[in-house]
């Protein structure tokens, strides 16, 4: 079996195999994964040898209901390298349970890629940052308030990681944690050597870059005034309403992930002026080019 069907749930990991089968069987495999954000499904256009499938014809998948999210899988070659891509996501907001939404992650993860690279649209807290600029996320701040994670694992608790000598807490803390249910989590959620090379990537292709804090929120209402006063004063950067379950699932299931945010709209401190999903879309269909020509220098440098 699949060593990363095996971390699944008896309850879950028959439907994800069934949709790796019917995949792989029509050869849907990569190296690389990609998920696109709002606006940002164009990259498809730079896949060689690209195949397509809809979300609807795979088995187990529901469909999503959210404009410019056109919701196929596609596999094929980009910049030489072998990539597995979901161009368009499903949100928590469409009042899916975590089994379904996270269901086309957990299918990426099982079709042999190394890495993935997850982009969102975000709006702006952080007051230097205006519409078009990227983000490479740095880190997460997750508000849904609950684990995406649970009853979907045949073992929630992560092994005991190898910190160091050095570093704390030791080796017994952690193992004394895990008895009663608790285990050290990831140091780093995101990967910090493939967030380098992204930014390396960003250098060389003169895209600027901004490194910071996503907040992962619901929605689907945008942030109120006092919401985003929190957000930007307990550390937030970005926020959106995706990314947040689909990494902590990828990395549970030992694939490493680096993030991308696109800001979609200023950071006000008293608010944001009235925002609608076509705002968003609009922004990303800006910087999309730009996206593509930096995914395309960035996908060789881990291919190394």
């Amino acid at each position: 079996m699949n060593e990363r069907l095996a971390l699944l749930s008896d309850r879950w990991q028959d439907r994800v195999s069934t949709a790796v089968d019917w995949l792989e069987d029509r050869g849907f495999r990569g190296k690389a994964g990609l998920i696109l954000g709002s606006g940002l499904g164009n990259f498809v256009d730079s896949v060689d040898d690209a195949q397509f499938v809809d979300y609807g014809s795979i088995p187990g998948y529901s469909a999503t209901s959210v404009a410019e999210h056109t919701g196929r899988l596609v596999c094929g070659t980009a910049s030489g390298v072998p990539v597995v891509v979901m161009q368009g996501r499903l949100h928590p907001y469409e009042g899916l349970p975590a089994e379904e939404l996270l269901l086309p992650t957990a299918v990426l993860a099982c079709l042999g890629i190394e890495t993935a690279l997850v982009t969102n649209a975000a709006g702006g807290l952080n007051r230097y940052y205006t519409p078009g600029d990227l983000m490479v996320i740095r880190d997460q701040l997750d508000f849904h308030f609950s684990d995406p994670l649970r009853g979907l694992l045949a073992e929630p608790f992560a092994p005991i990681p190898d910190y160091g000598a050095d570093l704390l807490p030791s080796k017994a803390d952690l193992a004394a944690l895990a008895k009663i249910g608790r285990s050290g989590g990831a140091i780093h959620l995101f990967e910090p050597k493939l967030a380098k090379l992204l930014v390396e990537a960003a250098a060389e292709t003169g895209v600027p870059m901004h490194s910071g804090t996503y907040v992962s929120m619901y929605g689907p209402p945008y942030e109120a005034k006092a919401e985003i006063g929190m957000l930007r004063r307990i550390g937030g950067d970005a926020v959106g309403m995706s990314t947040a379950p689909e990494t902590i699932l990828l990395k549970r299931l030992g694939v490493e992930p680096v993030g991308l945010s696109c800001i979609t709209n200023p950071a006000r401190e008293t608010g944001q002026p009235e925002l609608s999903h076509q705002d968003v879309v609009e922004v990303g269909i800006m910087v999309r080019k730009r996206m593509a020509r930096l995914l395309l220098a960035y996908l060789p440098k881990i291919d190394k």
